[in-house]
C-alpha cells in the first residue's frame, strides 16, 4: 500500500493549524485498509501496550435542563419521560463508584444535568469528587458550561478531568443547539485547561451532519494546543422525544473512519467508543479496537441511555484478546 500525508494548504490560516479541514477531509476520504493500517500503526507506536481503558459513567444529577440540545433526553423542553432528579448523595455516589471499581473501571465520571452550575452546586460535586478520589480511581466530572473559578475549586477537590463535548462542527452547531453558542464551550474548556485539569472532549456522529463536519469536529479537536487527553465519539443515539430522533442511522464503517482519523490526527489520546456503542454490535466494536480506540464507557447505562453490560463487555474484550488498563505510572 502507498501512504500519502494529506496536502496541508499553506494559507495563513492552515499554517497555523496542525489539521486544516481539508486535510482531515481526505484522511476521512482515504480507501478503507488504507485508513485502518495507518491508524492501527500510528496506535501500535504511541501505546505500544495495547490496553483499554474501562470507564464508568453515573447520572449524579439527572434531568431538567434548560439547554434544548436536539440529541439529549435531558432537556425540560423535550418530552422524553425523564424526569428532573436531585443531586445523589455522597453515600449513593460512593457506592455506585465502589462497584464500577470492583467491575475493573479505572475512571469513575459523574454527569450533572446543568446549563451552568451555582458556586453552591459545585461545593456539593467537591465532596463528591472527594469521596471518589478517596477511593483511588480517577475522577471525571460532566457538569456544562464553567467560570474559572469554579474549574479552579473542582481542581482543588482532586478533579482529574472535565468533560465538555464539542458536538459538532462550528458551524454546524447551532443546527443542534440554540441556547448556547460555540464558543461557550470553546471558553469552558480554556478555563477547565487553564486549572489545570486534563481534558476530555468529542462529539456525536448522526445528528444530520455532513462529512465535512465530521471533519470540521476533528479539525477542531486536534487543533487544540494541547489537543484533549481523552476524546469520546459518540454515535447518536435516537431517543424518542426529542429533535433528532428520526435521524438517519450512521453507516457504520463511516462510524469507524472517524475513530481511525482522531487517532491519526491525536495520536496520545484516549479515544473513547461512548454514546451508541450498544447498537454498533461486535464486530463493528471490534473495527473500532483496530482503528484505534482504546477507551470505552463500561457499565449497564450512559446517563440514561443503554450501554452494553459488564459482563458483554468483558466477553468481547476476552474475544479480542484485550485487556483493561489498571492504574499505572502514566495514568493520571
Amino acid at each position: 500500500m502507498n501512504f500519502h500525508q494529506p496536502v496541508v494548504r499553506t494559507t495563513a490560516d492552515a499554517a497555523a493549524q496542525r489539521w486544516p479541514v481539508e486535510a482531515v477531509q481526505q484522511l476521512l476520504d482515504w480507501p478503507f485498509m488504507d485508513l485502518m493500517f495507518k491508524a492501527q500503526s500510528v496506535h501500535r507506536e504511541h501505546w505500544p501496550e495495547g490496553e483499554i481503558e474501562l470507564a464508568t459513567l453515573l447520572s449524579v444529577k439527572t434531568g431538567g435542563c434548560p439547554e434544548n440540545c436536539g440529541y439529549c433526553p435531558q432537556s425540560a423542553e423535550f418530552d422524553t419521560g425523564v424526569k428532573a432528579e436531585k443531586l445523589m448523595s455522597v453515600e449513593e455516589v460512593t457506592r455506585a463508584a465502589k462497584a464500577a471499581q470492583i467491575a475493573g473501571a479505572t475512571r469513575f465520571c459523574m454527569g450533572a444535568a446543568w446549563r451552568a452550575p451555582k458556586d453552591r452546586d459545585i461545593e456539593k460535586m467537591n465532596e463528591l469528587i472527594a469521596a471518589v478520589k478517596g477511593l483511588g480511581m480517577q475522577t471525571c466530572a460532566t457538569l456544562g458550561m464553567l467560570q474559572p473559578h469554579q474549574a479552579q475549586s473542582l481542581r482543588s477537590a482532586g478533579l482529574d478531568y472535565y468533560n465538555h463535548n464539542l458536538d459538532t462542527a462550528p458551524e454546524y452547531y447551532q443546527d443542534v443547539v440554540s441556547t448556547r453558542q460555540y464558543q461557550d464551550r470553546l471558553d469552558t474548556l480554556s478555563a477547565v485547561r487553564n486549572a489545570g485539569i486534563s481534558v476530555c472532549c468529542g462529539g456525536i456522529i448522526g445528528m444530520g451532519e455532513a462529512p465535512v463536519h465530521r471533519a470540521g469536529l476533528i479539525a477542531q479537536l486536534a487543533n487544540m494546543e494541547p489537543y484533549p487527553e481523552s476524546v469520546p465519539i459518540n454515535s447518536l443515539v435516537r431517543v424518542p422525544g426529542t429533535p433528532l430522533a428520526d435521524s438517519d442511522p450512521v453507516d457504520p464503517l463511516d462510524f469507524v473512519r472517524v475513530i481511525a482519523v482522531a487517532r491519526i490526527t491525536m495520536p496520545k489520546a484516549r479515544v473513547r467508543l461512548s454514546a451508541g456503542r450498544q447498537q454498533l454490535g461486535e464486530a463493528v466494536q471490534a473495527l473500532c479496537f483496530m482503528a484505534g480506540a482504546n477507551s470505552i464507557f463500561y457499565g449497564d447505562k450512559l446517563l440514561v441511555t443503554g450501554n452494553p453490560d459488564v459482563e458483554a463487555d468483558t466477553q468481547l474484550m476476552q474475544k479480542l484478546g484485550l485487556k483493561g488498563l489498571r492504574i499505572t505510572a502514566h495514568a493520571k
